[in-house]
């Protein structure tokens, strides 16, 4: 870190009460671009009760009436909108189903090949077709040793999933697919606000796939040291990965959660036409302080969009 980096890091803004040595030290743990509105919320929490000595206990409460307050709007904004007769949105269900070919499948006679793929294909066209369902494909033929195609599943119902996998291994084609990966999430809200571009809100809730020719996912977990930090600090932190994600819009993100439903607690699904703009984004976000309370992000999926026949092309059995 430069000289100047680390000044910037050490940076307190002018104080208009006197803080104890305590205090100050508890903010120099704030990301250093949301300190001043921090120290401006609890020097105006002390004026507003009185105090003209700004200590630990303070900044405590301060940041707990703080947190206080944001959590009843959230419950009266869901109230109203019970109460005006909102329907609450509906949360899809999210499939990464990755699939790795037997080789001995390339070795059958073509007819039998070509039967098999033509039954794979079927069962994806009724399901692509279908209103249920939002169905997408892709390869990573040459680009992964250890997985071929993947298909990607959005629906409101877990149990569609099974019935379609059901159908798949029943295909003369599916009898010859491994899953050497699979990952079951759900869309929710964000607990973060994008200050930048508060759409993105909505956009957590329900995924509507683009058109972009690449598609990156992984999974990941936070470290149990990010979820005992509180709500008001853990959004400064995502305050600086937002700002750092808008200025990649060539770069659309889809985040889901998985909490208690898979083994990860997210996975996140990054469309793009430009891998050059993904690579340079993930790089700017390692250089981010929450990137420390990562504690897994890996595998990491590198993917080509393809038609449905495109896909099944792809694995090299014609």
């Amino acid at each position: 870190m430069s000289i100047d980096d680390k000044e910037l890091e050490e940076f307190m803004p002018a104080l208009d009460l006197d803080w104890t040595d305590e205090a100050q030290t508890r903010m120099k743990n704030v990301p250093f671009f949301v300190r001043k509105s921090v120290v401006r919320g609890i020097e105006q929490y002390a004026k507003d009760k009185s105090l003209t000595v700004v200590d630990d206990d303070v900044v405590s409460r301060a940041r707990q009436e703080r947190e206080g307050a944001a959590i009843e709007m959230a419950r009266k904004k869901k109230e109203e909108a019970l109460a005006a007769g909102e329907t609450p949105v509906q949360r899809q269900y999210v499939s990464f189903l990755f699939y790795k070919l037997d080789p001995a499948f390339r070795r059958l006679p073509q007819e039998e090949r070509d039967k098999g793929m033509q039954e794979f294909i079927d069962v994806l066209e009724e399901y692509d077709n279908s209103s249920d369902m939002i169905l997408l494909c892709y390869s990573m033929i040459g680009l992964r040793g250890d997985v071929d195609i993947m298909i990607w599943r959005i629906c409101y119902s877990m149990e569609e999933f099974q019935k379609m996998t059901t159908r798949i291994l029943q295909t003369g084609l599916g009898k010859y697919l491994d899953t050497p990966y699979s990952y079951l999430s759900m869309t929710k809200r964000s607990m973060y606000m994008d200050f930048i571009n508060p759409e993105h809100e909505e956009d957590r809730t329900h995924i509507i796939p683009g058109k972009a020719k690449y598609l990156f996912i992984y999974p990941f977990v936070k470290t149990r040291e990010w979820y005992l930090l509180t709500q008001f600090t853990r959004q400064g932190i995502m305050d600086e990965h937002i700002y750092i994600g808008n200025k990649y819009p060539s770069v659309k993100l889809n985040t889901t959660y998985s909490f208690g439903i898979d083994d990860y607690e997210f996975v996140v699904a990054f469309e793009s036409d430009c891998p050059d703009d993904f690579l340079d984004l993930v790089q700017e976000l390692r250089e981010t302080e929450g990137s420390r309370y990562v504690k897994e992000d890996t595998p990491i999926f590198t993917c080509v969009a393809m038609s449905i026949e495109d896909t099944v092309k792809s694995l090299g059995c014609q």
